[in-house]
C-alpha cells in the first residue's frame, strides 16, 4: 500500500492548516463590459435579494474567469517533470474545510483570497497531466481550447439529451458522427451514434441493445432461464476485456458463468480459431451467446483483437459484435495506424472514448450503432414529461430515447469545436507522435539488460519489468510493485502496473507529446535507483 507524504509541499505555501495564508490573487485585463440597451429593464435599488444579484452578476463572473484562467495558464506553462503530489486524505481534507467560509445564516461576502487558495489547491493536487512525467493513465491533458468549450458548457449549461435544451450540442452530435464514420466506412444515414458519459456506460448500453435484440421478451417479462433455442443468454469476451464488461453482465442479469472467455494469443489478441472452439463448447454446456466483445485496445497493454476475423465469426454464428475501442478507435483517425482496426465495418457497435486519445475533457464516449434500428432497442420505456409522442423535425434529434441518462452533459462541443477549428489533423499528429513514443521506448528497453519489455507496443501502451542482475523469479512481482509504489509517492513520475499472467509489470501510457526519449530514459534511471534502494534495504 502506498502511504500518502504528509509533508507534501502543496501545503508549505500555506503553513499550518490551523493558519491559512493564501496566494496572491491573479491579476489579468479586465474586458468592456456591453453596453446597457433599453432591452436591459430597469436599473432597480437594494432589494432583498441583492446578494443573489452579486453572486450571479456579470462583472464577478469575468473577475473570477480571469482568476481561473491565471492558474490554469501558470499549470500549463510549467514544464518540470513532476507526476503526481499524494497527500495524506486527513490532512487534505482539514486544508479544504479551513478554506471555506463560517458564515451559516447569510451568504457570505466574496473573498478573493480565498477563491485563489481554492483553486491553487485543486491545480496543485492530484495527477499532473500535463507534464512529462506523467505517464500512468489513459485520461489526457487537454487541448487548452477544448477545456474552455467545457467551461462555456458549464455556465450555459444545455444538457444534451434533447434538441430543445441543447440545439448545438445535438447538432454538432451529428455533424460528428458523420466526419467520424467516414474512418468507419458504413453507409451514410443508415448508422447511429449517441454520446454518453465513459465507454463503461456505453458498452452496458450496446450490450443492452443487443441482448433486447436477441431476447425481445427480456425487457418486458424479466431474464428467461433458457433464452431462444433452449440456451442460457451469455456473452463472449477476450481475457483482458475490460472490467466494464464483466460488470454489464451482471447489471443485465447474465451473470459471471454466462461469460465465455476467449483465449489469446502470445501478443494478447484474441486468437480467432480457438475462440470458434470455445463458443463451440459454450454451445456444448447450453449457453446461447448472442454477443462478442472485442477489444480494440485493452486496457492493460494496448492490444487490437482481430476484428476482420471477429467479425466473420460473429456474423456465422449469427452473434452480434460490439467493439469496445475506448481506448484504440482514436486511431481510426491517422492514416498510418487505422489499419489496426481493420473490419470495424463488420461491428454491429463500437464505443470510442473521445477523453482519452483525442484529448477532450471527460466524460465524452462516443457509441456507434451501425443499424439506426438498433440504437432504439436498448431502452423501451415512457415518460410523458421528456418524450414526445409525435415526432417533429426538431425532436428527431433527441437522443434521450436511446441513452441511459437524461440529463446529459454536452460532451460533444470540446470535440467538435476542436474539429472545426483545426481539423483533423490535429488528433492524427499527436496520435501518431505518442504511438511512435511508445515504439521508441521499446526499442530503448530492448537495450537495457535490466530491464524486459513484456511486448511490442501496437499504440502507445507499454508494459515493461526491471530485472536486476541477481533478483529471484519469485521476487519479481512483489519488486514491480513495490517500485511502483515508490514512484508514485515520491511523485516525480506517475506510472501504473499492471498483472500480465499473474505477475506484475510496470505500465506507461503516452498521453502527452512534451515527453521525450530523454524523459524515457531518465524514468529508467529512476527506477533504476528506487530498485537499488529496495534491494539495499532488503538485503
Amino acid at each position: 500500500m502506498v502511504e500518502p507524504r504528509p509533508n507534501s509541499p502543496v501545503f508549505e505555501q500555506y503553513g499550518t492548516t490551523d493558519s491559512v495564508t493564501f496566494p496572491a490573487p491573479f491579476e489579468g485585463p479586465t474586458a468592456p463590459c456591453r453596453p446597457r440597451t433599453p432591452h436591459d429593464g430597469p436599473v432597480h435599488g437594494p432589494s432583498p435579494h441583492d446578494s443573489l444579484s452579486t453572486v450571479f452578476d456579470a462583472g464577478r463572473f469575468r473577475r473570477d474567469a480571469q482568476t481561473a484562467a491565471g492558474h490554469l495558464a501558470r499549470n500549463l506553462a510549467d514544464t518540470s517533470v513532476r507526476g503526481l503530489d499524494l497527500v495524506d486524505p486527513a490532512l487534505l481534507s482539514k486544508t479544504a474545510r479551513s478554506l471555506m467560509t463560517a458564515e451559516r445564516d447569510a451568504v457570505a461576502p466574496f473573498d478573493q483570497a480565498r477563491l485563489d487558495a481554492i483553486l491553487d489547491l485543486y491545480v496543485r493536487t492530484g495527477i499532473q497531466v500535463h507534464s512529462p512525467g506523467y505517464m500512468g493513465r489513459q485520461f489526457s491533458g487537454v487541448v487548452p481550447l477544448s477545456g474552455v468549450v467545457d467551461f462555456v458548457s458549464s455556465v450555459v449549461n444545455q444538457p444534451s439529451s434533447f434538441y430543445e435544451a441543447g440545439q448545438l450540442p445535438s447538432v454538432a452530435e451529428r455533424i460528428m458522427a458523420d466526419e467520424l464514420n467516414r474512418f468507419i466506412g458504413w453507409a451514410p444515414g443508415t448508422f447511429a451514434m449517441i454520446t454518453t458519459s465513459g465507454a463503461s456506460l456505453a458498452n452496458l448500453t450496446a450490450l443492452l441493445a443487443a441482448r433486447n435484440k436477441a431476447f425481445p421478451g427480456f425487457w418486458s417479462d424479466g431474464g428467461p432461464a433458457r433464452g431462444e433455442g433452449g440456451g442460457r443468454p451469455a456473452v463472449a469476451v477476450g481475457a483482458d476485456v475490460h472490467y466494464s464488461v464483466s460488470r454489464a453482465a451482471g447489471v443485465l442479469g447474465i451473470g459471471d458463468a454466462q461469460i465465455v472467455r476467449l483465449p489469446l494469443g502470445p501478443d494478447r489478441r484474441v486468437c480467432p480459431q480457438r475462440a470458434r472452439d470455445e463458443l463451440a463448447e459454450a454451445e456444448r454446456r447450453g449457453l446461447k451467446v448472442f454477443c462478442l466483445v472485442a477489444s480494440a485496445g485493452t486496457t492493460s497493454v494496448g492490444a487490437f483483437d482481430p476484428l476482420d476475423e471477429l467479425g466473420d465469426l460473429a456474423r456465422d454464428k449469427g452473434m452480434w459484435l460490439h467493439v469496445d475501442g475506448a481506448h484504440g478507435a482514436s486511431l481510426l483517425v491517422s492514416d498510418r495506424f487505422r489499419g489496426r482496426l481493420r473490419g470495424i465495418e463488420k461491428a454491429d457497435s463500437l464505443a470510442w472514448d473521445a477523453h482519452k486519445m483525442m484529448f477532450v475533457p471527460a466524460p465524452c464516449t462516443l457509441l456507434f450503432y451501425r443499424d439506426e434500428a438498433d440504437s432504439l432497442g436498448a431502452f423501451r420505456q415512457r415518460a410523458s414529461y421528456v418524450f414526445d409522442e409525435e415526432p417533429d423535425p426538431y425532436t428527431e434529434l433527441d437522443s434521450g430515447g436511446r441513452n441511459f441518462e437524461c440529463t446529459k452533459r454536452p460532451m460533444i462541443m470540446p470535440l467538435w469545436t476542436l474539429w472545426a477549428v483545426y481539423g483533423p489533423a490535429l488528433f492524427a499528429e499527436k496520435i501518431e507522435y505518442l504511438c511512435d513514443l511508445a515504439a521508441e521506448t521499446h526499442r530503448i528497453l530492448l537495450g537495457e539488460p535490466d530491464f524486459e519489455a513484456v511486448h511490442r507496443p501496437e499504440a502507445n501502451i507499454l508494459c515493461f519489468r526491471h530485472r536486476p542482475a541477481g533478483l529471484g523469479e519469485r521476487d519479481v512481482h512483489r519488486f514491480q510493485v513495490a517500485i511502483r509504489n515508490r514512484i508514485k509517492r515520491e511523485g516525480t513520475y506517475f506510472i501504473s502496473k499492471v498483472d500480465i499472467d499473474g505477475v506484475a509489470a510496470l505500465r506507461v501510457v503516452m498521453m502527452n507529446h512534451q515527453i521525450t526519449a530523454d524523459h524515457v530514459r531518465a524514468l529508467l534511471d529512476e527506477i533504476r535507483r528506487v530498485g537499488q534502494d529496495l534491494l539495499t534495504a532488503a538485503a
